[in-house]
């Protein structure tokens, strides 16, 4: 048997994998549902199912789509025919739409059209120098921390991936996304949303699928601590309940960083962490963005991201921590000033909204937290790690998140050998 103790994005990839190949395992989840960070749910001001935050997945997320294919639900995305990344600088009104191109080679950079305006291709070389950075570079280091590619793409990409302005967030962790889209061309660059939810579109189909495959999910098991000899895990403790563990059953622990080093104080783990902040707007009509598109970068302003959602205009703020600091009631007053210069709106009062603030959302994604992430095995011969802060070499992102969790499954399962 294989207990798999989280049941988040991580855990879920996790116990699905385990699941595929037709092993026993048995997933433990504190909360009431799966999914942790990437959930739905019904919100009685809006009367409308939201995500708790937008996360949006990319061409290039190959953990996500396999994971989507496993469960049998790889459609069920609403994606771009063709990756463009509409903005708007709210200071002066001016619009404009960042195109890469088909194949490896970027010459989208040579064409004015299709670039950041204001900026010249040899500017854009200067993301070369993330591919070498030390650890201890953060993006600036590497592309500056001035002049119109940095306000207008290095920072959004920033802090839409890594939840850290340039100035603060790891080169490191950047350039492995900047390879996988950019430098794979426009497909891996293509911008995908769940067409019906989180909840609905990755997490339910999860869960069904280890249900459906013989596998059990526990809800409201809160894992509170570990029996352990000198080179084993003996026994899961949850509550006043001891779930002793057999000669041959492993363990993976899918929890938050803070949770898991409460648990096991000797892991290595970032602790420090970021915020996010998501305010969803119900509109009275569908929201219209720029080409028919389902995201706007917005330069400029607070707000940095706006989604169409149906009816729904939802708006994201990453790197966080000082806007989370205000009334929910400030925040909304404004980022609907911004929304409305976004669609080009006359001002009025805020509609209804909701406004969510995930004050830990990720951890801090800086050059201190990178020698902090552990690695999937452990000391113990039966325990291993998963999670979008574990060494994945990527970014904590969904993709991130399952890609840890199909790692410590195949580990294992014995698919792979470290």
């Amino acid at each position: 048997m294989i207990h798999v103790v989280g049941a988040g994005m991580a855990g879920l990839a996790c116990a699905v994998e385990i699941s595929q190949a037709g092993r026993e395992v048995t997933l433990h989840e504190a909360a009431g549902q799966a999914g942790g960070r990437c959930r739905s749910f019904q919100d009685e001001i809006l009367d409308r199912l939201i995500d708790n935050g937008n996360h949006l997945i990319l061409g290039a997320n190959t953990a996500v789509f396999s994971y989507l294919a496993t469960i049998g639900r790889r459609t069920v995305l609403a994606g771009q025919q063709r990756a463009e990344f509409p903005f708007i600088d709210i200071t002066n009104g001016e619009y404009w739409t960042l195109r890469p191109n088909a194949g490896r080679l970027p010459w989208w950079i040579f064409s004015p059209s299709r670039r950041v305006p204001g900026s010249k291709w040899t500017d854009y070389l200067a993301g070369l120098k993330l591919a070498c950075a030390s650890e201890r570079a953060t993006i600036a280091d590497c592309v500056g921390q001035y002049g119109p590619i940095v306000e207008r793409l290095w920072e959004p990409l920033s802090v839409a991936v890594l939840n850290a302005s340039v100035e603060q967030g790891a080169a490191r962790l950047l350039w492995p996304v900047i390879r996988l889209t950019f430098g794979q061309g426009e497909a891996a660059c293509r911008a995908y949303i769940a067409k019906h939810g989180l909840g609905p579109d990755l997490v339910e189909p999860g869960v069904k699928f280890i249900h459906d495959n013989g596998g059990v999910v526990g809800f409201s098991r809160r894992l509170s601590g570990l029996k352990r000899s000198r080179t084993r895990i003996d026994a899961l403790e949850f509550g006043a309940e001891s779930l002793k563990l057999g000669p041959n059953d492993s363990v993976v622990l899918a929890l938050p960083a803070p949770n898991l080093v409460q648990i096991l104080p000797e892991i290595s783990a970032p602790l420090e962490t970021n915020a996010i902040v998501n305010a969803h707007f119900r509109l009275d009509h569908k929201v219209e963005l720029p080409g028919g598109n389902q995201l706007l970068g917005i330069v400029g302003g607070t707000a940095q991201w706006l989604f169409a959602r149906g009816d729904i205009a939802s708006v994201t703020v990453s790197a966080a921590d000082n806007l989370a600091q205000k009334s929910a009631e400030e925040i909304a007053d404004q980022l609907w000033r911004e929304v409305t210069i976004a669609l080009k709106k006359p001002l009025t009062p805020s509609p209804p909204v909701r406004i969510i603030k995930e004050k830990r959302a990720t951890f801090a994604q800086v050059p201190e937290s990178l020698k902090k992430r552990p690695p999937a095995r452990t000391a113990y011969k039966n325990l291993l790690l998963a999670g979008d802060w574990t060494a994945t070499g990527l970014p904590a992102t969904i993709e991130g998140a399952v890609r840890s969790g199909q790692h410590a499954a195949r580990l294992l399962l014995g698919q792979i050998g470290k």
